[in-house]
């Protein structure tokens, strides 16, 4: 019989290639920094191969480590599915880990979190914000429960359920060639100096695809690390950008100078769902906490009337 690691030592080495310490890892891990250190030595040498590069002082995986890493990853996933499925362990109760993409986290959280814990007084929520990529490793790792994600977007493994539409808004300046408009259509973006957001902020894409934007245009636009940061861009006269309407609706764009315009119908939009991972035994929390994003969506667009929101009708 082939001898095979143990689930411990998978764990200890998924933790050091992700955080690329041994120090971080052995805290991530609750361990001292030598049991970790041996238990990665003892894994390499059950596997017959070096996994981490100790040539240099940067730290490195080799290429057997590269591959090991990619492959315990899923398999700590399934071993920690088992457990939460077989686990005398009520639903919506204990620890529960969610991510959620930054142009989602600060219009909808704080609306969310009190409604969950309000419902469900037992369910311990741990939120971590971070970009989509990253988020569906984390969640491919059982490194999170949960992913509230823009669609679409590729989630290997997951199951999804939609929480709602959110259509883009123009925002531009008063002095803009477009500000006086009731609405604008897609085609009328042409030749607009748009700003959008880096590359790895899949609302960048979204907002390029659903707009049918040219991608050599959108790719020598400027690109921000916040929508803060676009809004800012706008307001210095540099250009115009794209929001989603939870922002809108929120009051972030609410500033004198400038106009915010619905597009023409159809309005390009992108879809808001949350991910979790397939046979997790998670679909009860997650279809309890994907009601309280879709209930706090549905009362953000219940204060846009005839095309535009309340407080930005006079500009817009």
């Amino acid at each position: 019989m082939t001898p095979l690691p143990t689930l411990r030592q998978l764990q200890f080495f998924t933790a050091l290639a992700r955080r690329k310490s041994f120090s971080k890892a052995a805290e991530d891990c609750l361990v001292s920094q030598s049991t970790l250190s041996s238990a990665i030595k003892e894994l390499e040498g059950l596997l017959g191969c070096q996994l981490v590069d100790r040539s240099t002082r940067k730290f490195g995986l080799t290429p057997a480590g590269e591959e090991c890493a990619a492959r315990a990853a899923p398999i700590l996933a399934m071993a920690e599915d088992l457990v939460l499925s077989t686990a005398a362990r009520k639903p919506l109760e204990g620890a529960f880990q969610l991510g959620v993409i930054p142009t989602i986290a600060p219009f909808l959280l704080p609306k969310v979190a009190p409604r969950l814990k309000r419902d469900y007084p037992k369910l311990k929520l741990y939120l971590r914000e971070d970009l989509t990529d990253h988020l569906v490793e984390r969640l491919t790792a059982g490194l999170i429960d949960a992913a509230v994600l823009a669609f679409p977007y590729d989630v290997p493994g997951a199951d999804t359920i939609e929480i709602g539409e959110d259509p883009f808004w123009f925002v531009c300046r008063r002095d803009h060639p477009l500000a006086d408009k009731k609405t604008v259509k897609t085609g009328e973006l042409a030749g607009v100096n748009l700003l959008l957001l880096e590359d790895g902020h899949c609302l960048r894409d979204h907002a390029i695809d659903a707009c049918k934007l040219r991608r050599p245009d959108a790719a020598a636009a400027f690109g921000a690390t916040s929508l803060f940061t676009l809004l800012q861009m706008v307001e210095a006269g540099l250009g115009a950008t794209l929001l989603p309407e939870m922002a809108v609706t929120a009051g972030f764009a609410d500033a004198p100078d400038l106009a915010v315009i619905p597009f023409a119908a159809p309005r390009p939009s992108r879809r808001i769902g949350l991910a979790w991972r397939r046979g997790s035994g998670r679909r009860e929390e997650a279809e309890a906490i994907a009601g309280a994003f879709k209930a706090a969506m549905a009362a953000g667009a219940g204060k846009i009337s005839g095309g535009k929101a309340p407080a930005l009708a006079a500009r817009a």
